[in-house]
């Protein structure tokens, strides 16, 4: 063929890059939440995550998806989920980084800031591919839940904070590293999982401590081939929580009937699936009847995972935006310089830092479970965290895509970055409990201690430096302390979580940023981005969000 034309003013890939490096606001809620963090892992990992060589292992992880199989060639039932090479390969990456269980393990608790650490590299390799971080997170979760069952924690812990991965499906004992997933939700129940059908039958006593059989089924059940299980079912006592190992400890295969994988909208490269018990052994972990709050305790970790994820799609989606407008040129000048467009970068940088300060403060909270106002404010943020941060998050990606024209809705064989991004927001937002969930999680939340204190403490440093922000502050000690109910407990989780990222942003960044924040979100905020007031310094808050 002759050439018709010539390809020009079409940016190139935004590859190998430091996510890190470029990241100012992520370094300065490292700064102050731990001043003198030693922050080289976290660099290496940036520069991994920001690769050319990684960026193509999260396109063809997408592009070739997971696969059922349920038997073998000569008809016996197998339940396994084939992946393509490139899902391992960012599993490896992600457990060598330490983002499992790792940061439960002696020398990283040791450090005083494991969860923190680790959080902060959660939202850079969320950068990179968040949907394989589904078994990673649970992995991580479960810690907390399962140290009530001493002896099965004793023989798994060394696994679960390896930083080996293995994949194979055999006994615990032979494998350098495990990972856990988690089952709670049911067809005619969902989120109500009290109404839950699924049965425990006594079956003995054994060195794992009470053997049940379950016999049941699972609505959503990501990452099936995850080593072993937190699950729900009934027993005598009431809605329990149970250990369900894929792999028996006598080397046999448990009885997890795979019925099929979920065809989702995004979340593409992780197998989320229905799967059925027919007399499946399982192990008690707890009381019987204290299902509910058992698992809640690997669930709250997940939903703090769900804020973390949410703000390193939202930092990735802005970087998408500020490379391309940088350097594509309409109407005879780069779209950066274009005012309007000034104005939609400025706010959505802004939205992006907020995430950022709240996400890594609520990960020092879990560091500092000690203390009694840190385990407050960990109860109380987490919920605000994922309901305000996830129901952003769905928002900016499409503001950025907008920045890209039709490029960015443009899949093309998995390179559609921030179509990838867009079509996995609404994830974190639902999975682990959607919005109403999180709202009434909160009010639960504010029973549980001095909450208001809490925040009054938290709010202090900040109080004289904005008008908008003092008015805030005022409303919130007797809207926290009884003064809402079930219909205002949104509005409360998005007032709270607004006071503390302006309050964050006040102590870690500069005044073109915390004042433009203050006056677009405390006031009347606007219901779209691209709306701050003219007279807001849009090119100081876009060097600071730039890429290094």
């Amino acid at each position: 063929m002759t050439a018709t034309h010539q390809v020009f003013n079409q940016p190139d890939p935004l590859a190998d890059i430091n996510l890190l490096a470029g990241n100012a606001a992520l370094q300065a809620a490292l700064q102050f939440n731990a001043p003198g963090l030693d922050t080289a892992p976290l660099r290496q990992l940036g520069a991994l995550a920001g690769s050319a060589e990684m960026q193509r292992h999260a396109r063809l992880a997408n592009v070739h998806t997971p696969e059922l199989r349920t038997h073998d060639r000569a008809g016996h039932r197998i339940d396994e989920v084939e992946f393509h090479p490139s899902y391992h390969a960012l599993m490896g990456a992600a457990t060598a980084a330490g983002l499992h269980g790792t940061p439960y393990s002696d020398a990283e608790q040791a450090s005083g800031h494991a969860h923190m650490k680790r959080a902060a590299a959660f939202m850079l390799f969320t950068e990179l591919e968040p949907s394989i971080l589904c078994p990673i997170s649970m992995t991580y979760a479960v810690t907390p839940a399962l140290r009530d069952n001493p002896a099965i924690y004793r023989d798994w812990a060394p696994g679960l904070t390896s930083r080996a991965y293995d994949p194979a499906l055999k006994p615990w004992r032979d494998k350098a590293g495990v990972t856990m997933g988690m089952g709670m939700t049911e067809k005619q129940g969902g989120s109500d999982v009290r109404a839950n059908t699924t049965q425990a039958a006594p079956d003995g006593q054994d060195e794992w401590g009470a053997r049940y059989r379950l016999t049941g089924h699972k609505w959503f059940f990501s990452a099936p081939m995850c080593d072993a299980f937190l699950v729900l079912a009934q027993a005598a006592g009431g809605l329990s929580c149970f250990f369900l190992p894929r792999v028996l400890p006598d080397g046999s295969r448990n009885v997890l009937r795979i019925q099929r994988l979920k065809d989702k909208l995004g979340n593409k490269a992780n197998a989320s699936s229905e799967v059925e018990f027919d007399n499946t052994l399982a192990w008690l972990v707890g009381e019987e009847g204290r299902g509910v709050p058992q698992i809640l305790a690997m669930g709250t970790m997940t939903r703090l995972d769900c804020a973390l994820g949410t703000s390193g799609l939202m930092r990735q989606a802005l970087s998408q935006a500020l490379h391309h407008t940088t350097h594509r040129q309409a109407f005879g000048k780069p779209l950066m310089a274009q005012p309007l467009m000034q104005n939609v970068l400025a706010d959505l940088a802004l939205e992006s830092e907020a995430a950022t300060a709240l996400a890594i403060r609520l990960a020092r909270a879990f560091d500092r479970q000690a203390d009694e106002r840190e385990r407050l404010l960990a109860r109380v943020l987490t919920p605000i965290a994922k309901f305000w941060i996830c129901k952003r998050g769905a928002a900016l990606a499409q503001e950025a895509m907008e920045c890209l024209g039709g490029t960015g809705y443009v899949e093309e064989g998995g390179e559609g970055v921030l179509a990838r991004i867009y079509r996995e927001m609404p994830v974190n937002s639902i999975w682990e409990g959607a919005g109403n969930i999180m709202a009434l999680d909160l009010l639960r939340a504010l029973r549980k201690g001095d909450v208001a204190a809490a925040l009054v403490d938290e709010l202090a440093p900040v109080r004289g430096q904005h008008q908008a922000l003092d008015r805030l502050i005022d409303t919130l000690p007797a809207r926290v302390d009884g003064g809402t109910d079930e219909a205002g407990a949104r509005t409360l989780a998005r007032d709270v979580a607004l006071a503390v990222q302006a309050a964050l942003l006040v102590q870690t960044a500069p005044a073109a940023v915390t004042g433009a924040f203050c006056a677009s979100r405390l006031g009347a905020p606007s219901d779209v981005f691209g709306t701050l007031a003219t007279g807001t310094d849009f090119g100081a808050i876009i060097d600071r969000a730039m890429l290094a």
